[in-house]
């Protein structure tokens, strides 16, 4: 049984008379799999995202979510984090007043959010009474926030990265920090637009006009992506690569 099943997902936000922007979609995901999702920008990947947190105004048109089993329609974001399901944000977060070490303390021990710092490439000593705030670069707050994930050692966790052209982590923090989650047996289901970052995954999925339609290899997907880029087709083509 898949740690993760989206069956038939439709989005439409709510009044709205634009065209669906999740149309049909179907997805698995493993337990302790890297899943890309691949997709150029405006395809629904960040909706797809919010859906499965359970952000507000992101309830399924149509569709189902099934999480180990069992049916996420209906609960609320802190309800599907209490299940393991946990997301890093395009755009990282900020708290005023509070500290590095506070806020990675929360649900976990502080030795473990030392650890985490470490695997993102952060000097605990350096870090733990910064606050997390404005004084924090973007790729700072970034670090933070995955190694807040990495402590809380999450079932599932979605990685969205910007689509802005502006990165805010290399390939190679990337690949550490998934490799940290693998061995914490976590599923990752990572977002992005890099070809070079769907490699590190186990599978991959292309999205294009709400659609997925190519799945397989992180090779042969981004192969697929590569040629035949979102815009210059109708969404309606599945391949299996």
């Amino acid at each position: 049984m898949s740690l993760l099943s989206i069956r038939d997902l439709v989005f439409r936000p709510a009044g709205a008379s634009c065209a669906a922007i999740l149309d049909h979609l179907d997805l698995a995901i493993e337990q302790g799999e890297v899943h890309a999702l691949l997709g150029a920008n405006g395809t629904g990947k960040s909706t797809l995202a919010y859906v499965i947190m359970g952000c507000e105004g992101y309830r399924p048109s149509e569709g189902e979510l099934l999480y180990d089993g069992a049916a996420l329609a209906g609960l609320k974001i802190h309800e599907r984090a209490r299940k393991g399901i946990t997301m890093a944000w395009q755009e990282p977060v900020r708290f005023e007043g509070v500290t590095v070490a506070d806020y990675l303390s929360l649900g976990t021990e502080r030795g473990a959010a030392d650890s985490a710092l470490e695997l993102v490439g952060m000097n605990p000593a350096l870090y733990r009474d910064r606050m997390v705030d404005r004084s924090l670069s973007g790729g700072e707050r970034k670090r933070i926030e995955l190694a807040s994930l990495l402590a809380l050692k999450p079932r599932l966790a979605i990685m969205d990265e910007p689509d802005s052209g502006i990165d805010m982590l290399s390939t190679r923090d990337i690949i550490n920090v998934i490799s940290a989650f693998k061995e914490r047996g976590s599923a990752v289901l990572l977002i992005t637009h890099r070809e070079e970052i769907a490699l590190i995954a186990d599978r991959a999925s292309q999205l294009c006009n709400g659609r997925i339609i190519c799945s397989g290899t992180p090779e042969g997907v981004a192969g697929h992506y590569k040629k035949r880029h979102c815009g210059l087709c109708d969404g309606t083509e599945c391949h299996y690569v």
